[in-house]
């Protein structure tokens, strides 16, 4: 039997992407098509406050996409280097917050330091953070 699948295609570990894999186990055929398609709007905004940390008490990556909206804001305006000298580490004094597994395994790649990961969803982020309260103050005028 064939199955359409109407997502993005991902890779695992085996290089190939997990549905396709656990479908051909069960004998099924599986075909991706992409339905969706995603472009980045507010990179030079966002930039540009990324510059400036001490604007903010901290940071809430809400997907893999904002991992990679943070990754390309840094290669095109060539502030890899500056990044990895102070900016990782003036972010990574404040909190930093992310829904999911595959969102913080992504936050770790770029050297921050996450919670709430085993959250799942931004309601249940939201309460984690408001029943922990943040590790760091959120306050800006407080560091």
């Amino acid at each position: 039997m064939k199955v359409l699948l109407l997502k993005d295609a991902k890779e695992d570990n085996c290089g190939q992407d997990p549905y396709i894999r656990e479908l051909a186990v069960y004998g099924l055929e599986a075909t991706l098509i992409p339905v969706l398609s995603f472009e980045f709007l507010s990179l030079p905004s966002f930039s540009e406050k990324l510059s400036h940390p001490e604007g903010y008490g901290g940071l809430i990556f809400t997907s893999p996409r904002s991992v990679e909206a943070l990754e390309l804001c840094l290669e095109k305006d060539s502030k890899t280097e500056v990044w990895e000298k102070s900016l990782k580490e003036k972010w990574n004094a404040k909190s930093v917050y992310v829904v999911g597994n595959a969102t913080a395994s992504l936050v770790s790649k770029i050297g921050l330091d996450a919670e709430g990961e085993s959250s799942g969803n931004a309601e249940k982020l939201a309460e984690y953070i408001c029943s922990t309260g943040p590790k760091k103050s959120l306050h800006p005028a407080l560091h």
